[in-house]
């Protein structure tokens, strides 16, 4: 049997938001890299580091925390239920979204070239942001093997 429409549909858009997410923080450190201020070190552990240790953070506690995991796959099953991720308005919107973050961060960043405040909050955030879509997307392709969600997102093949 294969899965349904809305299913593949919620679950390409919770991976396409994924790499969508990681390619504005990627492009966001390269446009951020020559302007901001400080050391090899500094630029590292804000660009690269920082952000690193709040993405496998935020990982590790959607994942291996059992009631905060409980409580993520509901989210994301409601998530589906309610139509999120299956319409041109939520793609547009999350996509949208994504796009403010990066703006943001790249702001902010450019503000620092100016000796405005440094972007280690901003950086660490779109990390820890990454981090949940990475947990959504493992608890997404997860709900496939439960009984009773595959049941719900499954299509019955049709008899020729």
């Amino acid at each position: 049997m294969a899965f349904s429409l809305a299913w593949r549909n919620f679950r390409r858009m919770q991976d396409l938001t994924l790499g969508f997410a990681v390619l504005a923080l990627v492009a966001d450190a390269l446009m951020a890299w020559p302007v901001l201020p400080g050391s090899l070190g500094l630029k590292l552990a804000v660009i690269v580091f920082f952000p690193l240790f709040y993405l496998a953070a935020v990982v590790a506690c959607g994942l291996f925390i059992r009631p905060l995991r409980e409580f993520l796959i509901r989210f994301v099953w409601l998530t589906y239920k309610t139509g999120f991720g299956q319409s041109v308005i939520s793609v547009l919107l999350t996509f949208a979204v994504v796009i403010a973050v990066a703006a943001y961060t790249w702001w902010v960043s450019a503000g620092a070239a100016d000796g405005g405040q440094y972007p280690a909050g901003v950086f660490s955030g779109f990390g820890a942001g990454i981090g949940i879509l990475i947990v959504q997307s493992v608890l997404t392709h997860g709900l496939e093997r439960d009984p009773v969600v595959r049941a719900e997102v499954e299509e019955a093949e049709e008899e020729a």
